[in-house]
């Protein structure tokens, strides 16, 4: 797989997790765009099918195209404002699954490297102690599988590509990644990486919100 290979997304029918009079949670499948990419070819997404259903629904945040889990939309400008300032304040937390190659050691620990785009290699994101912008992420292992660790990671921050460069400065890259994995940890069908657990306020009540998903891999 590469970065430039044909955008083929799955035409699995969505998979609604909650729906109320404010908000949708979904479960993004791997290998869909939450957001048209740029040319006719890149149209479809997930927030264009979202929106054939729900034509009001606006977006919040994003996940990567070859990650899947959990993503929330808001269905009222409110709902979209109060959701979005959560994940910038971020009250929002969210937890992830990943694959990573090797044996991931010790059991626990946290990342504190800051990040910025690689320009020549965009999209590709890198770390950068003089100008990047901070990224912090926590990780714990779940147990170790044939030469890769089962890993669930918790970003303190919201920086794109976060978790797979955090991941691959650490030396194990998450398995199946286009863009930072190579050699037998790129052979894999997916990005071992799934947004399993977010957590919410919701956005007229307060009540805290939980939605999971576990992964398919």
């Amino acid at each position: 797989m590469t970065v430039s290979s044909e955008y083929t997304p799955p035409q699995d029918p969505l998979s609604i997790l909650h729906r109320d009079a404010e908000l949708l949670a979904v479960n993004k499948p791997a290998g869909l765009l939450s957001v048209p990419g740029r040319g006719p070819h890149l149209a479809d997404c997930l927030i264009t099918r979202i929106q054939a259903m729900f034509p009001e629904a606006l977006l919040v945040h994003r996940l990567d195209r070859d990650t899947s889990g959990v993503i929330v939309f808001g269905l009222t400008p409110h709902a979209q404002r109060h959701l979005s300032m959560q994940f910038e304040k971020r009250t929002a937390k969210k937890a992830y699954v990943a694959r990573v190659s090797g044996r991931l050691e010790p059991r626990s620990g946290t990342v504190d490297l800051p990040l910025i785009v690689d320009w020549p290699n965009r999209p590709k994101q890198m770390v950068c102690h003089e100008t990047g912008k901070p990224a912090v992420t926590g990780w714990r292992v779940m147990k170790y599988e044939d030469g890769s660790t089962r890993v669930r990671l918790t970003p303190k921050t919201g920086r794109s590509h976060q978790l797979r460069v955090h991941m691959l400065s650490l030396g194990h890259p998450i398995l199946g990644d286009p863009l930072y994995a190579s050699g037998a940890a790129l052979e894999h069908p997916r990005l071992m990486l799934h947004s399993e657990e977010l957590r919410i306020k919701h956005p007229d009540s307060g009540e805290s919100l939980k939605f999971r998903v576990k992964p398919e891999f």
